[in-house]
């Protein structure tokens, strides 16, 4: 079960990679709103990952169930040390109810365009802070898989 559980950690941390290539705009921008031009960036990555590229989207939300799975399933047959599975769950659900209770959809509001640029803003800049606490916490569940016999 490790292996399957590692996979889906690492298939979430590569996606979370590829956000935060366009995330990290935000950074070095003092200020209530970005510059046009990041602004635009973003919105347009989020607009393409969340409402464009569909069905693809749906296969990050099956990584996170069936990674999910996999560490209920390890935890159910004893595989391993039981803080393993259970640190492992406690950083797999904080990631994916983070993302799908809030920076899912600030993407979708932000891939769409709409609001001021204030509001915008704010939206980039919690999907990426969201996006960091993601990555640490699959990375931890990804570090628990490999790490831990």
């Amino acid at each position: 079960m490790h292996a399957f559980v590692a996979a889906g950690s690492a298939f979430l941390m590569a996606v979370l990679w590829f956000d935060l290539m366009f995330d990290v705009q935000v950074r070095g921008h003092a200020g209530s709103a970005l510059p046009p031009q990041v602004l635009t960036s973003i919105a347009t990555y989020y607009r393409r990952v969340t409402t464009d590229a569909r069905p693809m989207g749906q296969l990050v939300s099956l990584v996170m169930l069936a990674t999910l799975a996999s560490i209920t399933a390890q935890l159910l047959i004893h595989e391993g040390p039981a803080w393993r599975g259970w640190a492992s769950l406690a950083c797999a659900l904080c990631a994916i109810g983070l993302a799908l209770g809030r920076t899912v959809r600030n993407a979708v509001a932000l891939g769409s365009g709409a609001g001021e640029p204030d509001h915008r803003t704010r939206l980039a800049r919690r999907v990426y802070r969201d996006h960091l606490i993601c990555l640490a916490a699959m990375g931890t569940v990804t570090l628990l898989q490999l790490a831990v016999n």
